[in-house]
């Protein structure tokens, strides 16, 4: 018999096993071309680049502690914009970092505020998206309240210095004197300096290096909304501003040894005037040092027994001129037109006639300085006694920052 027969089952073989791995092959190959396998699910799973952007939001929930600044964050891709408005409106300004991943906002949160978040994002893969988150604020269990000086649109003397009085403590002053922004038309140096004010309450001034350059501009922003005064002392709930002019350089040299006091005005003396200062060797003093003028109050009633001096006098005064709380004025007092020129019998205030107190009145404003000179005085005025700062060295006033 041939033995060519036995070898076909073996061809036979080979043929049905290159058939079967062959059909094997076949679905795997079609699986790679389709691109990204199918999940077990069936669902299509997106690439990494498309991945959704995770955005975080602090702070989050009901009523927390206000005062700190809103911060967004973003991972699996970027932050293109930010926006935080409150329920009335008000947006948070603030900026996205250089890398995109993060946000921060100017200001802080402020008590008793609720806030929407909307944040803008793109993915890895460019793909623009948006994320909103909401927050709300815990009340303010107090509020400090702040009187400040001077007034907006004022123009006033060239020793005006900015002065806040506050009506509650301040204990975080670093953090209060942050918030205080001081822009001047010709880049003044000056310093805030805080003191205690005649009241008794916390108070901080900004005053210059030297007295004002005539014709500049200020501008005060308190940017105080949502920071909190520290133990006692409540949030501010509110900013504040004022913008004034310093008018011509007026200088009032009082003399107490002379008994006269002389308007300077751009380096020439205008007037001289006679007057009559505080009674010598008591309680009847006159201040020395430099005052600045307060207020022109016009006709007022001075009563003795409101500064600690008994029944020595209650009686209408014209042409008022306040400069300082404990009750120096510059004032007329025809009762002393015996003394004006001569000696010194008032009961602390600068007095004089009254066509020269008319005529003075007419020409000065306040914040004018009066440098006032004299033997037989009282002390120096002090600093939270009207604006006594003038009476600092500047590295003394200077040390008085919370910021130093």
């Amino acid at each position: 018999m041939p033995r060519t027969r036995v070898l076909a089952p073996a061809r036979v073989r080979a043929t049905v096993a290159a058939a079967a791995t062959a059909a094997l092959l076949t679905p795997l190959a079609a699986c790679s071309s389709g691109g990204s396998p199918s999940a077990p699910d069936g669902k299509v799973r997106p690439s990494a680049d498309e991945r959704p952007v995770t955005v975080t939001v602090t702070p989050t929930g009901e009523r927390v502690p206000a005062g700190e600044p809103v911060r967004v964050t973003a991972s699996g891709g970027s932050l293109t914009s930010v926006t935080v408005t409150d329920a009335e409106g008000h947006r948070l300004a603030g900026k996205v970092a250089a890398d995109g991943r993060s946000w921060v906002s100017d200001r802080k949160a402020v008590p008793g505020a609720s806030y929407e978040v909307t944040a803008a994002t793109r993915t890895e893969g460019g793909t623009a998206k948006s994320a909103k988150a909401a927050f709300t604020t815990a009340a303010a269990d107090e509020v400090n309240k702040v009187d400040w000086r001077p007034g907006a649109g004022a123009t006033v003397g060239i020793a005006q210095p900015i002065s806040l009085v506050f009506d509650r403590p301040v204990r975080n002053r670093a953090e209060v004197e942050k918030q205080l922004r001081i822009t001047t038309s010709n880049g003044t140096e000056g310093s805030w300096g805080w003191i205690r004010d005649w009241s008794g309450g916390d108070r901080v001034d900004w005053r210059p290096r030297t007295y004002w350059k005539p014709g500049t501009k200020v501008t005060l922003n308190a940017e105080l909304n949502g920071t909190d005064s520290g133990a006692d002392g409540g949030w501010f709930v509110r900013d504040y501003t004022t913008t004034f002019t310093i008018g011509a350089r007026q200088i009032v040299k009082v003399d107490l040894d002379r008994h006269q006091l002389a308007l300077v005005r751009d380096g020439e003396t205008v007037r001289r005037i006679p007057v009559s200062g505080g009674t010598p060797g008591g309680d009847k003093r006159s201040w020395r040092g430099t005052a600045v003028l307060m207020a022109k109050e016009g006709t007022i009633n001075m009563n003795s027994e409101t500064v600690g001096l008994g029944d020595a006098y209650d009686k209408m005064v014209a042409y008022s001129m306040r400069l300082t709380w404990s009750g120096m004025y510059a004032h007329a007092a025809p009762w002393n037109a015996r003394y004006f020129g001569n000696a010194n019998q008032s009961s602390g205030c600068i007095g004089m006639s009254d066509a020269n107190a008319a005529w003075f009145y007419g020409q000065v404003r306040p914040g004018d300085p009066f440098e006032i000179t004299g033997k037989d005085t009282k002390g120096v005025v002090a600093p939270g006694n009207g604006f006594g700062a003038w009476n600092l060295s500047w590295s003394e006033w200077q040390g008085k920052s919370a910021l130093r």
